[in-house]
């Protein structure tokens, strides 16, 4: 989808850099300081169409000072593409405790991604060279660990081998002399074949707001999560409950009538201020209105904390697209991983890789979301502190 003189001007500037391989990244990496760095610091948006279907693809941060926004571009993904090194060391350093690969799977799951392609990625390495023995190493590790997040090993996860900089199995297939090992599809052809998801359009809208700027007028961006927006349409921002009209609508820069559930667009919005829109917000149908609350009831699974968690404890809680710094008021009751029933009433603390139903009060004013039960992809969340995933939950009962 980038043409060739793009790409050669790229080329050139990354040589003037001293980043040769790094022009390829550009594409997606637009602003000067991610390619200063080498690292992605915002979700790239762009898409690509095959033959059978158009995509749109988030590139998101794969560094640990960028997680919030990796976590923003995750929740509006519906399959996850989780790209790791097969060069040696590279691999141990993303895997081993603290290292990147594991958080973002996980979050990638609680972010409601059902699905995931594992794209073992420089295969050409020379410490590798596209040994088996060492693409069944890496596979062997992660399936654990992708387990114990949820994910399915039978119908979840898909493993590939892949060359970025060749360019072997994401479109085309290589040598046999190269790869005589490996006979499934190549990445393209395998989404091209990908069952579509169900949608519900005749659902009320519910459009979480992921990123909001001015452009001759207020312009906001994110995934329609169920229902059709059309032109002209009116919707309520919650939880502001301020009337919007849709006046335009984007779907990956092209101009439409109409989007359906599952689509990322921009949309242009009448009767609104930029100032007055923030992330996380919420559009939704004026009749059927998306919930508000400021305290919850929660399933909590506590992943990794050095220390106890109690009532009081403070983090930042980060549901669909929003962000906001929560408290634990109380813990109701640990349970039972293994039966999911109540194993001790009242508990004075919680611990790491314990599973408990805790009440939490968000600090700042009230923000938009749905149990888990009612409508899953506004009922998920995680809670993060210091850089790092601490827990993930799933609302259970909304208060007040």
């Amino acid at each position: 989808m980038v043409d060739k003189r793009t790409l050669e001007k790229y080329e050139r500037e990354a040589k003037e850099k001293n980043r040769e391989s790094w022009y390829l990244s550009w594409a997606l990496d637009t602003n000067s300081e991610e390619r200063e760095k080498g690292k992605t610091v915002e979700v790239g948006r762009a898409f690509f169409e095959t033959d059978k279907k158009h995509f749109t693809i988030l590139d998101a941060p794969g560094h640990k000072s960028f997680v919030p926004n990796m976590i923003g571009g995750a929740s509006q993904a519906d399959l996850a593409i989780l790209v790791i090194s097969a060069r040696r060391g590279e691999f141990e350093t993303g895997f081993d405790r603290g290292g990147q690969t594991r958080e973002h799977a996980m979050l990638v799951k609680t972010a409601g991604v059902k699905h995931l392609v594992v794209l073992i990625n420089k295969m050409d390495d020379p410490t590798v060279n596209w040994a088996e023995e060492r693409f069944n190493e890496c596979k062997e590790k992660l399936l654990p660990y992708l387990k114990k997040c949820g994910f399915n090993p039978k119908t979840d996860i898909v493993f590939m081998p892949c060359s970025g900089l060749t360019g072997a199995f994401l479109k085309d297939k290589v040598d046999e002399a190269i790869c005589p090992w490996y006979q499934g599809p190549s990445l393209l052809t395998f989404l091209d074949d990908y069952a579509p998801l169900a949608r519900d359009k005749d659902a009320p809208v519910r459009v979480p707001i992921a990123d909001r700027y001015k452009d001759m007028g207020t312009i906001v961006l994110g995934k329609i999560e169920s229902g059709v927006v059309s032109k002209n349409l009116q919707l309520l921002l919650m939880p502001n409950k301020q009337m919007v009209k849709v006046t335009q609508i984007w779907s990956d820069e092209d101009d439409a009538d109409e989007a359906w559930p599952g689509e990322n667009v921009k949309l242009k919005l009448g009767g609104v201020e930029e100032d007055d829109v923030s992330q996380g917000f919420v559009l939704c149908s004026p009749n059927s209105l998306c919930h508000t609350s400021k305290n919850f009831y929660a399933q909590i699974v506590i992943l990794e904390c050095k220390s106890i968690i109690c009532a009081g404890y403070s983090c930042v809680l980060h549901i669909h697209s929003c962000s906001e710094e929560a408290t634990i008021t109380g813990l109701k009751c640990l349970l039972d991983k293994k039966t999911g029933k109540k194993a001790q009433a009242g508990p004075k603390f919680i611990k790491q890789d314990q599973v408990g139903i805790a009440s939490i009060e968000i600090n700042g004013g009230r923000i938009c979301l749905e149990t888990f039960k009612d409508f899953p992809q506004m009922g998920r969340f995680t809670l993060r502190d210091e850089g790092r995933t601490i827990a993930i939950g799933k609302v259970l009962k909304l208060l007040d």
